[in-house]
């Protein structure tokens, strides 16, 4: 294990709860051990590690790496609110690491946390890649890909690129898959806060899956 996550495992084990960690493995259908720490301790935590100091930018892809090979689900949460602390450091090249951390371990926890914390700030600080990424992730045969580039604009509010996400949801709405269903209607019930008007025609004009559209229309009245 990295030296960087050795304190954090400590942490984690002083403040581990069994009968939480059942409860938490249970609702993730039991693919991930956990510590059973709630989110206000783990973020506690969290803030406790980065404040006694943040590694070398050239450790992040080691640290990662071994976070994901952690049972503790906790772990992976950890090395994402990590990456995303290093936001002045990222580069275009992170890309691959990117990537494997959306495929590995997939759940829409990860993904989903990959997308508030990561992808939205990183294509906001490289915009020219955005199209070049995520269009190649929206054809992907890999659905995880596939909801994030559906999801990364989902803070983006009036800068989002409705463009964009027209296609890549069309492209996908024919897709039986809970998770690109879910993310479909997600983004649109997420850009309804902003531009209600334009999610109604789009539901209204576009053949989308029953899920999506519930989703999508959720908060419009």
């Amino acid at each position: 294990m990295h030296h960087y996550l050795k304190p954090v495992k400590n942490a984690f084990i002083h403040h581990a709860d069994a009968e939480k960690a059942k409860g938490a493995k249970a609702y993730m259908r039991n693919q991930f051990e956990f510590y059973g720490i709630q989110t206000p301790v783990r973020r506690m935590i969290t803030k406790e590690i980065f404040e006694s100091g943040l590694p070398s930018f050239q450790d992040i892809p080691a640290i990662m790496k071994d976070a994901w090979l952690q049972p503790e689900r906790e772990f992976q949460y950890f090395a994402i609110e990590l990456m995303g602390k290093m936001k002045k450091d990222w580069k275009p090249d992170l890309i691959p690491l990117l990537e494997e951390m959306i495929t590995q371990k997939s759940w829409w926890d990860s993904v989903d946390h990959i997308a508030t914390w990561i992808l939205g700030p990183f294509f906001q600080k490289y915009p020219e890649l955005i199209k070049k990424i995520t269009k190649k992730w929206n054809h992907s045969d890999n659905f995880w890909l596939q909801r994030s580039s559906i999801m990364f604009q989902k803070a983006y509010r009036d800068k989002t690129d409705t463009g964009l996400l027209s296609d890549y949801i069309n492209h996908c709405a024919g897709s039986t898959e809970f998770f690109i269903q879910k993310a479909i209607g997600w983004s649109l019930r997420e850009y309804a806060k902003t531009n209600p008007k334009w999610v109604l025609t789009f539901v209204q004009k576009n053949q989308l899956p029953a899920l999506s559209k519930r989703e999508a229309l959720k908060n419009i009245e």
